[in-house]
């Protein structure tokens, strides 16, 4: 592709009123107020404070502006050009909506975080954004640490990374043919450990997986951080079950030295061959199981009993057995260990694959800092605490509404939603006192942004 001869030094000339960058904006709005955000925000966050004034004007702009692609205060503005005044009404400049996220003190920060459950609710009952939950549902909690610069960041410290940053804790509810959203976040200091305050979250996460659609089998997956009789009592008392990875502490390399070389059975893994005559796939990956008590040293009512499953892979440059080894350290230096606790009823294969897809919940970190997490962008604590909470809002959002547009769309990353379906260059016309919005001819993806413009605001039957 080349510029032609007429554009060639082309003048720039932004004086037409009628443009908008985001035509799409409307639509994925529309859907926001189809499942009540203005409402909630105006019911449950309540600031006295001067600059707090219009919290359901000011909240929905900032969900609106990440949802163009908005990661800091200043890109705001993005909300207050061209046409968008006849679009929406409303918009607040950046200054307005960066002195309302300073006034937000904790107690206002999980005010958002009772928004954000309730929305995504309302969103899963206007949008399949949980299809199948009813059956099966996951939920994956895990935490991220995003840096920061500079040294006016509250709270920013070393975590486990060695990064200086602040420290995101999110859980996330999936289904097997549905795409993760954002059930509960928590922002933290950088030096918190993975697992302070994961308990509370993930209560919260599944009474709000509960009441977004997940009334089937709730599994929860976490790594090894979350390893813990808390964690697995709160799994307990919310009927869901658990599958958490294992630290490799005496009693767990105990039970795996105990399992016999005839358990091991081969699985399909990276690199795996199949087998016709065999009937089986061919790969150094194995998994077997065992029965297994938790969390012994603990008192008696925290223990826990089930399934230690355990997948072994060998080491590309196993150590050379030294004559006074034992027979567990030549087993543990052949072989690389990853053990997880279940109360999984499926099947060892089955609940083996499930387990290792708890990664799932990265790709939502990565999807996250890509767009609105890309910076926490004040230096108030709890002001980038809200910001986190409306990031996940946004999220949520843009994923309902990419499950109304089309199959790809409902599993595509935010940024591929932003960039088909809602920042598309349209021109705003007015005609009977309705607007039309004029978007490119041959745009790729109209089908899709026609079938959620309609799901949104289904077109008048006719006469």
């Amino acid at each position: 592709m080349r510029v032609s001869h007429a554009a060639t030094g082309a003048s720039l000339v932004f004086d037409d009123p009628t443009l908008v960058s985001c035509g799409g904006l409307p639509a994925v709005m529309g859907l926001a107020q189809k499942a009540g955000l203005h409402e909630l925000v105006e019911k449950h966050v309540h600031i006295d404070a001067e600059g707090g004034a219009n919290p359901h004007l000011k909240i929905p702009a900032l969900v609106a502006g990440m949802c163009v692609g908005a990661d800091s205060i200043d890109d705001m503005d993005v909300l207050r050009h061209g046409a968008m005044n006849r679009l929406f009404t409303g918009a607040r400049a950046p200054s307005t909506l960066g002195t309302f996220l300073r006034t937000l003190t904790f107690g206002h920060v999980r005010q958002l975080d009772a928004v954000a459950s309730r929305f995504l609710t309302g969103l899963a009952a206007h949008a399949p954004l949980l299809a199948g939950a009813d059956a099966v549902a996951f939920l994956d909690i895990d935490d991220t640490l995003k840096q920061t610069y500079g040294y006016a960041k509250q709270g920013a410290g070393y975590g486990y990374t060695g990064v200086k940053g602040l420290n995101a804790l999110i859980a996330t509810v999936s289904t097997p043919t549905g795409a993760p959203v954002i059930a509960a976040t928590r922002l933290r200091k950088g030096s918190a450990n993975s697992a302070r305050g994961a308990t509370k979250l993930l209560c919260d996460a599944l009474t709000t997986a509960r009441k977004a659609g997940a009334t089937g089998l709730v599994i929860v997956r976490a790594d090894s951080a979350y390893y813990s009789a808390d964690i697995v009592a709160a799994c307990r008392r919310a009927g869901a079950r658990y599958s958490i990875t294992t630290r490799q502490d005496p009693a767990v390399r105990s039970a795996i030295s105990s399992i016999g070389e005839d358990k091991w059975v081969g699985i399909k893994y990276p690199e795996a061959v199949w087998d016709d005559e065999g009937q089986c796939w061919i790969s150094d990956a194995e998994i077997a199981e065992t029965h297994f008590t938790a969390f012994t040293g603990r008192l008696t009512k925290l223990h826990a009993t089930g399934r230690l499953i355990v997948r072994r892979v060998k080491r590309l440059n196993p150590k050379a057995s030294s004559g006074g080894g034992s027979e567990q350290d030549v087993l543990f230096d052949t072989y690389r260990y990853h053990a997880c606790f279940t109360d999984s009823k499926m099947t060892l294969v089955q609940a083996e694959s499930q387990h290792r897809g708890h990664a799932i919940v990265e790709q939502v970190h990565a999807d996250l800092k890509a767009g609105p997490l890309a910076h926490l962008p004040s230096g108030s604590f709890p002001a980038n605490a809200g910001w986190l909470a409306c990031a996940a809002m946004s999220y949520n959002l843009l994923r309902a509404a990419g499950t109304l547009a089309s199959a790809f769309h409902a599993k595509a990353t935010t940024a591929t939603l932003r960039a088909h379906l809602v920042n598309i260059p349209a021109r705003a016309a007015r005609s009977a006192r309705r607007i039309t919005l004029h978007l490119p001819t041959d745009w790729p993806w109209q089908h899709a942004l026609h079938a959620l413009a309609d799901a949104v605001h289904p077109p008048p039957r006719p006469a």
